[in-house]
This record gives structure tokens, C-alpha cells and sequence, in this order.
């Protein structure tokens, strides 16, 4: 097949079916109905700007639901069952709540956390592997027990001992500015959901000194430290670097000479005012950690700091936008798009007991959650009121770990420093790694964030370039494929072409093809040439050549192109003459029906190119 007429051919593909005609694969027929509080509180805010939303198929929700909770994509046979669930009703509730009891659930999420909590070894935040080892493995645990909200942020704000031990102490350590103003700035971020700097200088000043006591001392274990209340300094004085000598390579040696410490005047002082952010003063006694007087201020039902910030942050993860976006922005200057949805909500978590699994349940079943993402309405109002799902490129964790799963492949993650702590097993998928600090070129390049300020903005999802032509051209992907064990038994000899393309359909998008890529699949089957012997050269494309380019064009009616360039076929969120938006590859128009002739491949490696078309795609690559 030629560049040329491939392109052509992608043209006539695209063009057989418009969203005004034809069965859309990502659209569900059946209205939106409101089926809870937050429902009728998102669509009140549609009827009013003259939106009409439609849900989603059950092939895109079961991709959907599978990505969001657990951060990784359903197999074939999970999505066939789903898909072939004749309880319609149902299916989609009991499918959140098997997801939500999964172990990848807190491997996911943990890694989520893992971003405002700056979970990293390595530069800037130097942590040290068993330290972030020891974070990381209390963070996951926490998750997958659902400990309260409230108890979670307690224990981070409130724990003393060392980072090795006690992993909720390395929140102090992770902060890169252990001043008492700098872990003022990274509780409000976190737990706040708000930017001190855009704070009155008073507020933060007031502030820090609840955070004016944290002492940090080394011991005699190499890059142990322990974290605790330190009401007289002594973590502050000269020569206390180790216990007992004043430095760690002095330990063991032998010493006739007795310390002497100096304690600072402030030890028999009076109580100390400070002043909560809220405008609320208090007065510390000197008989108690002030970290626990502001986690008591903190976490009670009444402070809308707390519960609005997890509340938005949580319901930005999974719909993709905060109701108050950003979602750790939060300011009076910056309300939010819906402030009923947003105290329904808080008030859901209080009644829930800080429950978020809980939380997440109520989003998760919501039609809201459940809306096509193919947006019908320019307009930002539209947006910014959950008119639709809103789409994004997958993480860089969870695209390689699709990748891997579809081709049954691994990939080994190593750190530079030979440590026990960063060992990290063959197999591991990248969304379980603990450690920022642990790293591969492809993470870099698409965006995984740098856990180094706590922000949401760190993690970079705009796709670019470079991303586009590593994965038209890369070989490591292209041995991926070729030698993976999943992709190998999907397309095993003896197998119907059928067959075959129903699974590598449902293994890559969750879904079945539909009549118009079966007939892109089969012209292809016909017209790809044969490959050339090793080591000859000739001018037949390979994966990543141009040709293949149009191909993946032809079969799955995208354009291979990164998102935003301009090219001959439907593009992800092109306007069509009737000003609606399409999908994220457009309506395809009728599903293949059983009896339909099946695409014949005379070659394995068609079977390959057809899997590597598919990923290639921007079905695959986003959240939709």
C-alpha cells in the first residue's frame, strides 16, 4: 500500500461515518438521567447553559473505570465480560466496586499521593532510598486499609520517630525548606489545597510557629534521622550531629568526656499565641506538640480548608477537572465553577466519616462520571460545568505499563545508587515504583512528575512532539510487540483472523472494531507487501516508517499525528460542519456484527502492524 493511497484511503474511512449518522462505539443511546444529589446538581448548571450531555458506552466506561481506579487497562477477557453482561443495569455499579477492592487500587493511588507527598530519594528532596521506601510502603498501606482521611493526615502532621521506622515523619523531611515558614507553605498545599504566597503576610507568619519546634537528629545508622518535638532546641546544638560525639565517623571511637549542652533560654518561657489560618488565636502550653494543637484545628468537620481541598482534589483526579481548578489553587479569587456540587461533597465526606473510598464510590457512580468525553459546546462555561469528560493523555506510568501489558513485556527499573532500598524486581509495573528517584528515558519524556514542589502542575500531560516520533520510530517498542507473550498468544497460529482482531481490539482499546475497520484491516491484509529477509535492505516500511504512519490512519480513522498538528483525517476535538466536536478517533459508525466477513492476514507481521497502528493511536494514548 502507498503513502498516498493509504492517506486516501484513511480519508474515505473517516469520512463513512459522521457523528449524525450512523451507531456511535463511545456514545451510549440511553439519556442521561439523574440518579443522585450530585446529578441533579451538575445538570441543573448543563440546563442552564443550554447543555445537553450524553453518556458513554460501556466499552469506553470499562476502559475508563479500569484506568481511573486502578491506573491500568482491563484484558480482553475482563473487557469481554463486561461488554457481554447482558445486566445493563448494573454492570457498571458492581464493576466500581470489584475495582475499588483490587490490590492494584492502592499501587495507583499510592503513586498519586506519592506526588503531593514528594516521595523521592534522590535531588531535591533527598529523602534516602530506605526512607522513601519506608514513606512509600505506610502511604500504600494506609490506602489499602482506607484509613479515614482524617487519621491519615493526622499521623503525617503529628508523628515523631525515625524515617526509616515511622513513615509518616518523612513529610518534614521531604520538605525541602525545613524552616518553620517553608513547612507552613507545604501543609497549606497539601492539606489546604492552597498557595501561601498568595497568602497576607500576616497569615503565613502567624502560621509557622506551630512548626517551630520540629527537631531533626541524626543517629548512628547511616542517613537515619529521627523527626520529633523539640520544645528546647536540642537538635539545634553544636556538636549534636550523633549521639554522643560530634560527628557520625566519631562514633565508636573511645571518649572519657562527658557532653555538656547548653539549653536554650526559651525553656522555661511562657505559653506562645499563635494564630490559626482562619484569623482563630490560640495560646500553645508548653506541655504539648504545637503540630498536634494545628491537626486538631485542622481536621474537624467544621474547617472547610480540609475537606474542601481533598474533596476537589480527589474529584480532579477523577473527572479531570477541579471544581475550583486548579485544584490545589485554591483562593478567595478563585471560586469555584459549581459551589453547590463543592458542599455537597464536603458534606458527603463528613457524613461519611472521611471515608474516601466512600468518595470515590459517589463520583465513580455518578452519570456526571459517566459522560461521553466528546465535548458538544466550545464554550468554557461548558467545560468548567462537566459537560463532558474531560480528556487527557494517559500518565507516563500507566502508558508504559500499557504498552508492557498489551505485549506481555517488562521493562527493569535501577537506581544509581547501590543501595538494598532500590532494588527494584523485574516485572514491577512502573505505577507501583516508590521512589521518584527511579526513573527510565521514557518516564522522563512523557512527563512523570518531579516530586519536588507537591504540586499537581509538576506532572506534565501535554503531549509533544518528541513523544509523537518516539513512539512512531522507537525500537524498543517495536521488540516490544514483536516478542512480547501476550501479543504472541493473541495472534498464535491456528487462530481465526476473527478471532485475532476481536483480541487485539479488545486487548489495546477495550473494545470490538467496528464493519469500517474490518475493511481497512482486510484492504491492508491484501496489499501489505511481504517482508524482506534480515539483513536485505529494501523499501518496505516498518513500524514507524511513513507507511505505517497512514496505516494506523487507515484502520483506526486517526491521524497519527501529534495532537494539535494538522492532518488529512479526523482529528481529537476537530470541529465538523456542524460544529460538534468529535471523540477521541470520531464516530465509526456500526459495530461488526458476528456473521461479517473476518479481515484475512496472509502475514504474521501484518498482525503487528496492526497492534502497532493501534497504539499509535490517540484512543489508545488518552483517557476518554
Amino acid at each position: 500500500m502507498s503513502f498516498v493511497s493509504a492517506v486516501l484511503f484513511a480519508a474515505v474511512v473517516c469520512s463513512a461515518a459522521t457523528p449524525e449518522t450512523g451507531t456511535n462505539v463511545f456514545e451510549s443511546p440511553a439519556p442521561p438521567v439523574a440518579e443522585s444529589q450530585l446529578d441533579n446538581l451538575v445538570f441543573a448548571q448543563l440546563t442552564r447553559l443550554k447543555v445537553q450531555p450524553v453518556l458513554c458506552s460501556d466499552a469506553v466506561f470499562v476502559r475508563r473505570a479500569y484506568l481511573d481506579v486502578l491506573g491500568t487497562l482491563p484484558t480482553a477477557g475482563e473487557a469481554r465480560d463486561f461488554l457481554q453482561d447482558s445486566d445493563t443495569k448494573n454492570k457498571r455499579r458492581l464493576l466500581i466496586d470489584r475495582l475499588l477492592e483490587r490490590d492494584e487500587f492502592a499501587d495507583y493511588w499510592a503513586m498519586k499521593w506519592g506526588d503531593v507527598l514528594r516521595i523521592k530519594a534522590e535531588f531535591p528532596v533527598n529523602l534516602w532510598p530506605n526512607a522513601a521506601q519506608a514513606y512509600h510502603r505506610w502511604v500504600r498501606a494506609s490506602i489499602a486499609e482506607n484509613k479515614p482521611y482524617d487519621q491519615f493526615v493526622r499521623e503525617l502532621l503529628t508523628s515523631s520517630g525515625s524515617n526509616f521506622r515511622v513513615g509518616p515523619v518523612n513529610f518534614y523531611r521531604a520538605i525541602q525548606n525545613r524552616t518553620p515558614e517553608g513547612i507552613a507553605r507545604a501543609v497549606a498545599l497539601t492539606f489546604m489545597g492552597t498557595r501561601a504566597e498568595a497568602w497576607p503576610t500576616n497569615r503565613l507568619a502567624d502560621m509557622t510557629a506551630f512548626f517551630s519546634e520540629i527537631g531533626y537528629k541524626p543517629t548512628s545508622e547511616w542517613k537515619e534521622e529521627h523527626v520529633f518535638w523539640d520544645p528546647l532546641g536540642t537538635s539545634t546544638l553544636a556538636g549534636n550531629s550523633a549521639p554522643g560525639r560530634a560527628a557520625v565517623a566519631a562514633i565508636g571511637q573511645a571518649s572519657n568526656h562527658l557532653s555538656e549542652l547548653s539549653l536554650p533560654a526559651r525553656t522555661n518561657g511562657g505559653p506562645v499565641e499563635a494564630v490559626f489560618p482562619d484569623g482563630t488565636q490560640v495560646k500553645l502550653s508548653r506541655d504539648r506538640d504545637p503540630r498536634e494543637v494545628f491537626a486538631d484545628w485542622l481536621v474537624t468537620p467544621q474547617n472547610r480548608w480540609f475537606t474542601r481541598s481533598v474533596v476537589n482534589r480527589v474529584w480532579a483526579w477523577l473527572v479531570g477537572r477541579g471544581i475550583i481548578h486548579e485544584p490545589d489553587d485554591i483562593r478567595d479569587d478563585n471560586p469555584p465553577s459549581n459551589p453547590a456540587l463543592l458542599a455537597y461533597l464536603e458534606e458527603q465526606l463528613v457524613e461519611g466519616h472521611y471515608d474516601l473510598k466512600r468518595l470515590y464510590r459517589l463520583i465513580l457512580n455518578s452519570q456526571t462520571y459517566q459522560l461521553s468525553s466528546m465535548p458538544r459546546f466550545n464554550a468554557p462555561e461548558a467545560e468548567a460545568n462537566f459537560a463532558s469528560y474531560s480528556l487527557r493523555r494517559l500518565e507516563a506510568e500507566v502508558l508504559i505499563d500499557a504498552i508492557n501489558k498489551v505485549a506481555g513485556a517488562s521493562d527493569l527499573y535501577t537506581s544509581p545508587i547501590p543501595e538494598p532500598f532500590t532494588y527494584i524486581p523485574k516485572g514491577m509495573p512502573a505505577v507501583a515504583i516508590a521512589d521518584g528517584s527511579i526513573t527510565s528515558p521514557f518516564l522522563a519524556l512523557f512527563g512523570r512528575s518531579a516530586r519536588a514542589t507537591g504540586l499537581e502542575n509538576e506532572r506534565n500531560h501535554k503531549p509533544t512532539p518528541a513523544q509523537w516520533l518516539f513512539l512512531l520510530n522507537s525500537s524498543d517498542i517495536q521488540r516490544k510487540l514483536e516478542q512480547g507473550t501476550n501479543l504472541q498468544a493473541v495472534i498464535g497460529f491456528g487462530r481465526k483472523p476473527s478471532e485475532v482482531v476481536d483480541d487485539l481490539y479488545l486487548t489495546i482499546l477495550s473494545r470490538l472494531p467496528t464493519a469500517e475497520e474490518v475493511t481497512a484491516i482486510e484492504e491492508y491484509g491484501r496489499r501489505e507487501p511481504a517482508r524482506p529477509d534480515p539483513g536485505k535492505s529494501s523499501p518496505t516500511a516498518r513500524p514507524g516508517s511513513a507507511t505505517n504512519s497512514a496505516t494506523a490512519a487507515s484502520v483506526t480513522g486517526t491521524n497519527a499525528a501529534p495532537p494539535g498538528q494538522s492532518g488529512p483525517t479526523n482529528k481529537l476535538g476537530a470541529t465538523n460542519a456542524a460544529g460538534v466536536r468529535s471523540g477521541p478517533i470520531g464516530n465509526l459508525g456500526q459495530p461488526r456484527k458476528s456473521g461479517d466477513k473476518p479481515a484475512p492476514a496472509r502475514r504474521r507481521e501484518a498482525w503487528f502492524d496492526l497492534a502497532w497502528a493501534l497504539i499509535n493511536s490517540e484512543e489508545f494514548l488518552y483517557r476518554h
